[in-house]
């Protein structure tokens, strides 16, 4: 299975009243960081079998927004294993559930996507390791990496920053011949 794990894009600040937070949506820059990776994932032909979102609104524009621009058309399943509070063991029951796609997206939140991401990425644990520790990634706001899951170990295929993201696409529309000046 091909894996993208997504972060959800840039939300603004975080709401002091967790009722509130819930709500939070995008704003301008990670609603326009998710049209761009979006573009930029269709240009690679990457596409998806199923999207699988956190419940909170800022996660669920997210996979909305890069869905629609990739082409994908079903409905985007909602999961708690991918909410804030999630555990691996919610995560992993989750994959476990969706292994039947070969192209599955998951979009989430930081801290625990990024753990799950860094667990994904370690051998099984023996007997004897008594804690895991995940491997040490760095997932920016709207970050999306891409894992190959076959047995043992996920292997990491590649990331995309949002930042490289936005270079991409400014150098691309760009004009292909430099500016001369003429004297």
């Amino acid at each position: 299975m091909n894996l993208y794990v997504l972060r959800h894009a840039s939300a603004g600040t975080r709401r002091a009243n967790p009722a509130l937070d819930v709500r939070r949506p995008l704003d301008k820059s990670g609603k326009r960081d998710c049209l761009l990776l979006g573009n930029t994932l269709s240009s690679m032909n990457v596409s998806f079998d199923l999207i699988v979102s956190s419940p909170l609104k800022r996660s669920l524009q997210t996979a909305s927004l890069v869905g629609t621009e990739t082409g994908y058309e079903q409905k985007i399943l909602l999961s708690d294993a991918l909410a804030p509070q999630a555990t691996f063991a919610q995560f992993q029951k989750m994959l476990a559930e969706c292994s039947g796609y070969d192209s599955l997206l998951v979009v989430g939140h930081s801290p625990n996507l990024v753990q799950f991401l860094g667990l994904l990425l370690q051998p099984a644990a023996t007997a004897q390791d008594c804690e895991r520790r995940p491997a040490a990634v760095r997932l920016r706001k709207g970050a999306i990496a891409r894992l190959s899951l076959d047995r043992g170990a996920a292997m990491l295929q590649w990331m995309l920053d949002p930042r490289v993201v936005g270079k991409l696409y400014a150098s691309s529309t760009s004009k292909s011949r430099r500016k001369t000046s003429r004297k």
